[in-house]
């Protein structure tokens, strides 16, 4: 769990770094940028070694009832992530549509995963992201919304891109032993 723990502080730090210490992160310029991917990529080794060698408890099983849930959850956290890039709908409604795809994502896997490993790399994620929301939104006040041009093929690019991301993701998932569908 110690490495488990340490990406998750290692990928929280990373991230929150140029809002906590600002002046240090514009000292850096753009010498800061390799060093950060860096630092992230670590951050994400540590955390899928810490969580697949954590010796874990569980507390509740995967229910049936509940991989839907998930499913969709992690579908419209794609949408987010899309569809702001494609200038769809979404980029002029949700505000943080990254760290909304990873809300819903770390909320989607905490319906189905009810081991102490991943409410600690879930929990930690959402934790992060609501967090990193807060400061966003604190500093930089309230700016006013995008609003894209209503376009029916950014729409269809959105869906048609989150139904590749969505496939991509259950199969690699499939691959690894965590099928989503069943």
């Amino acid at each position: 769990m110690t490495w488990l723990i340490g990406g998750l502080l290692l990928w929280s730090g990373a991230h929150l770094f140029k809002r906590i210490a600002p002046e240090a992160r514009a000292r850096l310029g753009n010498a800061a940028r390799p060093l950060m991917a860096l630092l992230l990529l670590a951050s994400v080794a540590m955390m899928t070694l810490g969580y697949q060698q954590a010796a874990t408890t569980v507390w509740w099983g995967r229910q049936t009832s509940w991989v839907g849930v998930n499913n969709v959850l992690v579908y419209l956290g794609f949408y987010c992530i899309a569809g702001s890039q494609v200038g769809a709908r979404v980029a002029g409604v949700i505000r943080h549509p990254q760290l909304t795809a990873v809300t819903l994502w770390a909320l989607a896997h905490l319906l189905v995963n009810g081991d102490s490993a991943s409410l600690v790399l879930f929990g930690g994620l959402l934790i992060w992201a609501v967090l990193e929301v807060v400061i966003i939104n604190n500093q930089d006040g309230k700016k006013s919304m995008i609003k894209p041009q209503p376009s029916l093929l950014r729409e269809f690019a959105a869906v048609a891109i989150t139904l590749l991301l969505y496939g991509v993701t259950a199969y690699v998932h499939g691959l690894l032993g965590y099928p989503v569908h069943g």
